[in-house]
């Protein structure tokens, strides 16, 4: 079985070691928050996320927590639901090729208990521009079960689209984007990117409309062409000018940041710990983002 914790803390550190427009990053802090954020609060959500024979409801629930308390605020609500499924089929899979029907298993199998405790975890991690619905709203008690509540939100959550459609678009189109990239940081680039040129970002469309998120959509497109011709783009200083253009105008990408963790995850489930390490420099990086900031800062 895949070492699912050391996969999860990389996929997540590589987040921030990766500078992504509009996103935090070590590079480039914003929306009130540190990349040393990300970093505890993966470290305290995976021994609960990755709780072998654990369902998704109580593990989606107890992660968010753990990182609530170890960050001050919501990080990782959106990283946490997409990886769920994710862990729990690698869990049960022998070998990469393996995960989409082990996904599509663990969602057949999701009980009201997991209903309840995702609606309590997303309502406790109060993520930004939620608002209200007038059916499947996760403020009340829930009346669907799960996947029929994410297939209602489909149209207009990236993360709930993934739940309708058995992680089908995340493995298909990002999974392999970031497996072709030059390094783990240009591939964390380049996945995120192909998320934020192919979907309106769902943070944004939430807090401040779908053409915001259009028009960011647009802009993200010539860049990831360029990542995919394996331009190194941190050298371009019109990239780091961009990131800190969206900051100043307090548009967060959260949504595509989430679906380019994911995939990194996705990826990184089937190699070596070893390797994971290597690969994203881990023991530096993490040395260099370890202190964990006083609880406080904004909320994606």
């Amino acid at each position: 079985m895949p070492d699912t914790q050391a996969a999860f803390v990389w996929a997540c550190t590589l987040d921030v070691l990766a500078r992504k427009p509009g996103n935090v990053s070590q590079a480039s802090p914003g929306h009130g928050m540190q990349a040393a954020q990300f970093v505890a609060s993966a470290h305290a959500a995976a021994p609960a996320l990755c709780r072998p024979g654990a369902p998704l409801g109580e593990r989606v629930e107890a992660a968010v927590q753990a990182s609530l308390l170890s960050a001050g605020c919501n990080t990782n609500l959106g990283i946490v639901l997409l990886a769920a499924p994710l862990v729990m089929a690698a869990e049960q899979a022998t070998h990469a090729t393996a995960m989409a029907a082990g996904i599509q298993r663990v969602l057949g199998a999701l009980t009201a208990a997991d209903t309840a405790a995702v609606y309590r975890a997303i309502a406790a991690a109060k993520p930004g521009g939620l608002g209200r619905v007038e059916h499947a709203d996760v403020n009340a008690p829930p009346t669907l079960a799960l996947l029929q509540a994410m297939a209602l939100a489909a149209p207009r959550d990236s993360i709930a689209q993934q739940y309708a459609c058995g992680f089908v678009p995340l493995l298909t189109q990002l999974v392999p984007a970031f497996a072709c990239a030059a390094s783990p940081q240009a591939a964390m680039q380049r996945v995120y990117l192909e998320a934020l040129a192919l979907w309106p970002d769902s943070h944004i469309v939430r807090k401040h409309g779908a053409a915001l998120a259009h028009s960011v959509m647009e802009q993200a497109q010539p860049w990831r062409e360029r990542a995919r011709r394996g331009e190194p783009l941190d050298t371009q200083p019109a990239f780091a000018a961009w990131d800190q253009a969206l900051k100043q105008q307090g548009l967060n990408p959260g949504t595509s940041a989430d679906l380019a963790v994911a995939s990194a995850l996705a990826h990184g489930l089937w190699a070596p710990r070893a390797t994971l390490a290597a690969l994203a420099g881990m023991d530096s990086a993490e040395a260099a983002l370890a202190p964990s900031p006083a609880p406080g800062g904004g909320v994606l």
